[in-house]
């Protein structure tokens, strides 16, 4: 948007987000154009259901929304409890990218039920064109793996489960 303002527009935006929780919909982009250099470019995005609740069983997962996240062998994650919520969450510093392992056809950095030390390289999320490794932030064992390779994620949002 240009230095003019339109009044409309908050409400515009809001109506967007109204009509998308309504639709279902995880995205939704318009542009509207006022005159030759003045335009509105909106882009209203929200998660699916399965990157905010906690993880199920793939097959559980409805046919039409792909999983997002892994599934894990811990029974409380079907319960609908808040992953972000656990004391043992080690969440997203940055916005970006992430990845499982150091580089493609590579193990994964870890995987449910491996023990790791202090400092170990748990993921790393790709911001800007930098790799960032994200290192475990104490000693434990990989309860839960709440993210996908390749997956996108925003600051804070959780990663792994450290028990």
């Amino acid at each position: 948007m240009t230095k003019n303002t339109h009044d409309g527009d908050v409400a515009f935006i809001r109506a967007l987000a109204e009509l998308l929780n309504e639709n279902d919909l995880t995205e939704l982009q318009v542009k509207r154009e006022y005159a030759e250099d003045d335009s509105l470019n909106v882009r209203v995005s929200r998660k699916p259901p399965q990157q905010i609740m906690a993880q199920q069983p793939m097959q559980a997962a409805p046919a039409a929304m792909p999983v997002t996240a892994t599934a894990t062998a811990a029974p409380e994650a079907a319960a609908g409890t808040d992953p972000s919520s656990d004391p043992g969450a080690v969440s997203s510093p940055m916005v970006g990218t992430v990845y499982t392992s150091p580089e493609p056809g590579a193990p994964a950095f870890i995987t449910v039920g491996a023990q790791i030390a202090e400092g170990d390289t748990l993921l790393i999320v790709e911001a800007m064109k930098t790799m960032n490794h994200i290192p475990a932030p104490r000693s434990g064992t990989i309860k839960r793996i709440l993210v996908e390779d390749g997956a996108a994620v925003e600051f804070g949002a959780p990663l792994v489960i450290l028990e």
